[in-house]
Parts: C-alpha cells; sequence; structure tokens
C-alpha cells in the first residue's frame, strides 16, 4: 500500500512540474527590441481636400414666350450651337375664352371703323363745298385714322392669339430660338408636351438648358475647421473622377459667408475657377476633389508622424529618446505643422537624437498546429 502511495505522489508531482513548465513556456514572450529613427529637414504642406463638382459657370435656361405645345424640337442633347439658334416650335392652342373676346374687338373695331368712313366722307363733301371749317373736318378726318389703327390693332392681337405671331413677323413667337452660343446640356420636354410661357407669375416651362463647357467651376464644401484659412485666389488642383492621374490647376474665387449644417458638421461653399486643358472634354457634373494647401514650409525640422505619443492626462506630445542599451527617456515636443505623414518639430529633440520606434507591430506566432496545415497544403 505504502508503494502506491508514494507513485501516486510521484505521478502527481511530475504532472504539476510539466503542467508549469507548459504554462510558462506559452506565456513567456520574447524581449522586444525598438528600433530607432532619427529626425530630418523636408518639406512639409498642409492641405485640406474639398469635395464637390465641376459645373459651368453659367448656365441659361431657354423658356416659352407664349403657352402651348411642343411641335417640333430641332436641336438634340449635346449639340452645340450659336445664339439665335432655332431650337423648337411651339404650337399655340388658344384659350377659348380669350379667343372669342379678341374675335368681338375686331368686330366692334370693324363697325366702329364703317362708322368714322361714312362721317368722314359726308364731311370731306361738305368741307369741299365749304359748308364746314378745315377745324371740324380735321375732326373727323383724326377719328377716321383712329379707327382703322384701332382695327388693324384689334386684328393683330387676335392673329397673335390664334396663331403665336402677327402676319409678317420676322421673329414668331412659337419660335423657340437660343439666347446664347453654347452647348445644349439638356431638354427635358419632347414633342406633344404642353408649355406654359415665363411671365411675372410663372416662371414658365423650360426647353432647354445651354451652357459653355469652355468655362467650368468647381463648386465643393469645406469643414468650418478650415474655412478660416482660406483666402481668395488661393491655388486649387482639381482632379476628376472620371479622368484618372489628372489634375487641373484652379483658382478659388468664393467662399461662401454663411454655412450649412450637413450631419451635426457646418460646411461653407467656395467655388474655384478652374483651367481645362484642351485635350480633355469635360463634361458638367463630373465630381472632383480640389486640394488646397493652406500652408507651405520648406526645409523644416521634422520626424514622422508615428513617431510621436501623447500623454494620456495632460494630451501633450512627447517622443522617447535612446539614452543607452534598449533604455530610453521620454522628451516632450513642440510641433508644428503636419502633412498626415511628417509633422515639424519646433523643440525638444535634436537631430542627433535616436527616437523610439514606439509601435512597432511583432509577428504572429503561428502554433504547431498552423505550421502543419501549411506544410501539407505546400506539398
Amino acid at each position: 500500500m505504502k508503494v502506491l502511495k508514494y507513485i501516486f505522489l510521484a505521478f502527481i508531482i511530475i504532472g504539476g512540474i510539466f503542467a508549469v513548465g507548459y504554462f510558462v513556456k506559452s506565456n513567456s514572450k520574447s524581449p522586444v527590441t525598438y528600433n530607432t529613427e532619427k529626425a530630418f529637414y523636408t518639406t512639409i504642406e498642409e492641405k485640406t481636400v474639398a469635395t464637390g463638382k465641376v459645373v459651368p459657370e453659367d448656365e441659361v435656361q431657354i423658356k416659352p414666350q407664349i403657352s402651348g405645345i411642343i411641335q417640333d424640337i430641332y436641336v438634340e442633347e449635346g449639340d452645340s450651337i450659336v445664339a439665335g439658334a432655332l431650337i423648337a416650335k411651339v404650337k399655340v392652342v388658344p384659350n377659348e375664352q380669350t379667343l372669342n373676346s379678341s374675335r368681338g374687338r375686331v368686330q366692334n373695331a370693324q363697325v366702329a371703323l364703317n362708322n368714322a368712313e361714312i362721317q368722314y366722307n359726308r364731311n370731306k363733301a361738305l368741307f369741299e363745298k365749304g359748308v364746314i371749317s378745315l377745324n371740324e373736318y380735321q375732326n373727323f378726318e383724326l377719328s377716321y385714322n383712329q379707327a382703322k389703327l384701332e382695327l388693324g390693332n384689334a386684328q393683330s392681337d387676335y392673329q397673335i392669339i390664334r396663331v403665336g405671331s402677327a402676319g409678317g413677323s420676322t421673329m414668331a413667337n412659337t419660335n423657340i430660338t437660343a439666347t446664347v452660343s453654347g452647348t445644349i446640356l439638356e431638354i427635358p420636354v419632347k414633342e406633344g408636351d404642353q408649355v406654359i410661357q415665363s411671365n411675372n407669375f410663372n416662371d414658365g416651362t423650360t426647353i432647354a438648358t445651354i451652357a459653355d463647357l469652355n468655362k467650368m467651376i468647381f463648386e465643393g464644401k469645406v469643414d468650418e475647421a478650415e474655412v478660416g484659412k482660406l483666402e481668395i485666389d488661393m491655388p486649387l488642383k482639381v482632379s476628376l473622377g472620371a479622368i484618372q492621374d489628372t489634375e487641373f490647376d484652379a483658382k478659388l474665387r468664393f467662399v461662401a459667408p454663411k454655412g450649412n449644417e450637413e450631419q451635426g458638421a457646418v460646411q461653407f461653399k467656395i467655388e474655384g475657377e478652374v483651367y481645362l486643358d484642351d485635350s480633355y472634354f469635360i463634361r458638367a457634373g463630373y465630381s472632383a476633389n480640389a486640394s488646397i494647401v493652406l500652408q507651405k514650409k520648406d526645409s523644416v525640422f521634422a520626424i514622422k508622424e508615428a513617431l510621436l505619443q501623447f500623454d494620456k492626462i495632460t494630451q501633450e506630445p512627447f517622443v522617447e529618446i535612446l539614452t543607452g542599451e534598449q533604455e530610453f527617456e521620454k522628451k516632450d515636443v513642440e510641433v508644428g505643422i503636419s502633412d498626415g505623414i511628417n509633422v515639424e518639430i519646433l523643440s525638444g529633440i535634436t537631430e542627433s537624437d535616436e527616437i523610439k520606434i514606439w509601435n512597432k507591430t511583432e509577428p504572429i506566432k503561428k502554433n504547431e498546429e498552423e505550421e502543419e496545415g501549411e506544410e501539407e497544403a505546400a506539398n
């Protein structure tokens, strides 16, 4: 019995030793060796990027001068036209009440003219016989001439209401012509659509939109944190989503005096004049990004921004300087501008200081089963 007892105790002791050894081995880590880097001199540009699109500087909407139905459309979207070119023709559909009223005015004017003509002829004969004076004769002549003018005006108005233009007119209201030269961007109507004329109470129906695609601007938005650093005439670099690996020069020409809140952030509208390259055809509405250099410094003392650390309490930046064999000392630093990769160092370190790369990543250690699986897959 004593022998079995000793054997059992020995088994427990040996098992404990193996367990402790396995635990120590599985939790032990090889000491990390930190590399270092030195500060250097470089050029740093502090930039911001505004997202937006490129649009024509001016877009003109062509609207009809008379209500009716689109009879013919003579152009297509994308066509280049000159001012005065015929775009479409409108067939007039007159209002029955207005047409009837105008017809009645013509008839009344005809009756008045007939009466004035009778009076004029009668008094003209009397004047020739010396029965009435010149003054009385001229009054009848004036009434007769006014009646003829009134009839002519009434007939012209009736013609305009009925067909859209007076007889002999060189520019009919039914002809929709371009007011500027450019490219047809959009034709939102089609033949057979009813359109409304532009007046004091209605914007009217847009027949076509015309713009000069040789004069484009960038429209975008910047955050309120950056808008205070912008100045008119600052250079921009505009890149288009539709044209890869190409940047267009631009110049900032407008910064909105009022911002709009979007998703909890205040955004300010900006505009930049884009200098186009004739070798590219830029379409209106291309999405674009504008890179704006807010600040630039040449030959500044800098380090990689990844070397910076921040105090958990004060949030002040610092680095760790090598003082001995894998021994480091904390040094507070004062930073300047940054481009997201490099950051300017104003004070705190010297050119000869070795700075700790504190965020070095260690390779993931694979267990034996994973290594065996990879070997089998390779075989």
